[in-house]
Order: structure tokens, then C-alpha cells, then sequence
């Protein structure tokens, strides 16, 4: 087991922070008469909703099998992101880590907090160079790294995850927005063997539920105190608390959206093997194929055209489009389009 002192690596203004506490959230009461919030008495959620998000906590606690106490929940995983950043990087001086490519918005919330980015580029399958990554580990020391697994935008999953933990002194964000498409296992698992990895989770891919901006982040009870502590004090509404209570509730939900999804997957895989204009589909475990293709500007525009909305990766990656699963209806759509561009 890696021990680490976490203190160590937090802001010292941050171990200094007074986290905000609900009273009503954090006590028991009957039928409590509610005139402590300043709130109108009046209309249907018109009370603040549940600081800690208890019963959500609770339900995922049971289907992780996990402490409710090793669980903090965000407004998406950005949020999560933004104060994982902003819990241990000092502005201005230190830095983060992260794969490129890979999900911008790491580098984005660093810029945010005035923290430097660190990229650690993959190799021509998208994988990581251990011998890099111990050079820029050691001799710039950054203080987070972000993995991202399966990988956003090339779709691959990360291999031997344990190596990047066991050598990185800090912070180890394992992101694992797609994983219910890949059939890996969870780095939850880990998480009493390594106490500086912090596991992202989400319910806006698989769970079907992007429209509601609820995330969850899994680590060590100390790691989640800071978190709890810097967040907003009614950071997941009310609306979304109920939405995802209801839908942990019905948990074959997941199932039928990632069964569904993956036989998609298998259909497109096997259409893009006829379509002129595609060089290559490269491997992936997540909802989305990252595409090289000939003249990739022309293709794109060509879909845009017929109000298909795909991701373009060009310049950062040569010639490729991001393009993730739609409906069978979607999906026929855009392989008749693909079909009549010639390369």
C-alpha cells in the first residue's frame, strides 16, 4: 500500500478553510418549521436542496461497494475537476499533468487557477511512454496527473494504471468517464491500496443523463473532507438529486443504455469497413470512434452540411474526426453520407 501524507501536497490556505455547513442538513428534525434559509414559503422547490446529498450517496455507496464517506458528488465531473485543481495546485506555481491528447478541460482549469500544463504525449496508438513519463514526473514534479481511461478523444483504455500510480508523487486522477463501455475494472478497486488516487465517475455518458450535471468522485474519506470543504454549499439541485435517486433506483436502466450502445458500436464498426473516404477506425472501449480520413476537413463539412454533428480532432490529430454512437436511425444517416463522399 503507498501511503501518502496528504497535507503535504494541499494548499495551506485550504487546510486553513472553514467548510460551509448546512445545520438542517446536518441534524434530524420531524416536522421542522423552515425559517433559518431566507427562503419563499411559497412553490414547489422552493427549499434548498440537501447539502450533502445524502441518499444518493447511500445508494451508490451500496452499488460501488463503498463508503457513503468515500464519495463526493459534483455539477458533472467538471466541477470535481476544477477542485481537485484548485485543493492542490498552488497558482502560479505548480503544475498539473495530463495525456495529449486527451479531455481539454484539465488544461483548461489549470489555465483557470493560473497552474502550468504539463502534457505527456501518446504514442501512434495513443499509449503512454513510460520512459517519458518518469522524466517529466521527476524532473518537473507536478502535482496531479490526469489519466483519463478510457481515453478522451482516442478511445483506447490505459494500460497498467498501477505503474503511473506507484511512480507519481501525487496526485493520481483516474477519469473514468466511459468505463461502463469498456468492460474494464473500476480503479475504485484501488482506492484501499493507493491513498492519492481519486477515481472519476459519471452519470452523463452511460446513464443517459448529460442534461442533468451530476458527477461523483471516489477516493479516501480525507480526500473527499477537502472536497466537501471547497465545494459550493448546493452545488447538485434539487431537480437532479431527484432525477438520479429515481434512476438508482431502476438500475437495469444502465444495462439496456450500454447494451444498447455497444451493439451500435459493433453495427458501425462494421459499415465503416465499406466507406471509401475512412483510412482508419481506431480501437476503442468507449460510446465513440475516433476516425482517420481522407481530406477530413471536406468530410466534415460534407456532414455538417446534412446537420450531422461530429467532433473535429484536426489539427491536433491529423486527418481525424471524432464520431460517437447515435440510434440506429442516427447512425444509418451518417453512414449514407459517408457512402456518397468519395476519397
Amino acid at each position: 500500500m503507498k501511503e501518502f501524507n496528504i497535507n503535504t501536497l494541499v494548499r495551506k490556505n485550504i487546510l486553513n478553510l472553514q467548510p460551509y455547513i448546512s445545520f438542517r442538513d446536518h441534524n434530524e428534525f420531524n416536522a421542522p418549521v423552515m425559517l433559518d434559509a431566507n427562503e419563499c414559503p411559497f412553490g414547489e422547490f422552493n427549499r434548498y436542496p440537501d447539502s450533502s446529498q445524502k441518499k444518493i450517496k447511500n445508494k451508490l455507496a451500496e452499488l460501488k461497494g463503498i463508503s457513503p464517506s468515500k464519495i463526493a458528488l459534483g455539477n458533472g465531473s467538471d466541477e470535481l475537476i476544477d477542485l481537485i485543481i484548485k485543493i492542490f495546485c498552488e497558482p502560479k506555481k505548480d503544475a498539473i499533468l495530463m495525456m495529449n491528447p486527451s479531455f481539454a478541460m484539465y488544461g483548461f482549469y489549470a489555465a483557470v487557477n493560473e497552474n502550468e500544463v504539463l502534457k505527456l504525449n501518446l504514442d501512434e496508438n495513443f499509449e503512454i511512454l513510460k520512459d517519458d513519463f518518469l522524466k517529466i514526473s521527476k524532473e518537473n514534479k507536478p502535482k496531479i496527473f490526469f489519466l483519463c481511461s478510457p481515453n478522451n478523444p482516442t478511445g483506447n483504455s490505459v494500460e497498467d494504471i498501477e505503474f503511473f500510480i506507484r511512480n507519481f508523487d501525487g496526485i493520481v486522477v483516474i477519469d473514468e468517464a466511459y468505463i461502463e463501455f469498456s468492460g474494464n475494472r473500476s480503479g475504485i478497486e484501488l482506492l484501499d491500496q493507493y491513498s492519492n488516487v481519486i477515481v472519476l465517475q459519471t452519470f452523463s455518458k452511460a446513464w443517459g443523463t448529460a442534461g442533468a450535471r451530476v458527477g461523483a468522485a471516489y477516493a479516501s474519506e480525507e480526500i473527499i473532507r477537502l472536497i466537501n470543504t471547497v465545494k459550493a454549499p448546493y452545488n447538485v439541485n434539487s431537480l437532479s438529486q431527484e432525477f438520479i435517486l429515481n434512476l438508482l433506483d431502476n438500475k437495469n436502466k444502465l444495462q439496456e443504455n450500454v447494451g444498447k450502445v455497444l451493439e451500435e458500436r459493433a453495427w458501425l464498426e462494421e459499415q465503416f469497413k465499406s466507406i471509401e473516404c475512412i483510412v482508419k477506425v481506431f480501437p476503442t472501449d468507449a460510446n465513440f470512434f475516433l476516425i482517420k480520413m481522407n481530406n477530413a476537413q471536406t468530410v466534415y463539412q460534407k456532414l455538417l452540411e446534412q446537420e450531422i454533428l461530429t467532433s473535429q480532432r484536426s489539427p491536433a490529430i491529423a486527418d481525424c474526426i471524432r464520431i460517437n454512437v447515435g440510434s440506429r436511425e442516427e447512425n444509418e444517416k451518417l453512414i449514407n453520407v459517408l457512402k456518397g463522399i468519395l476519397s
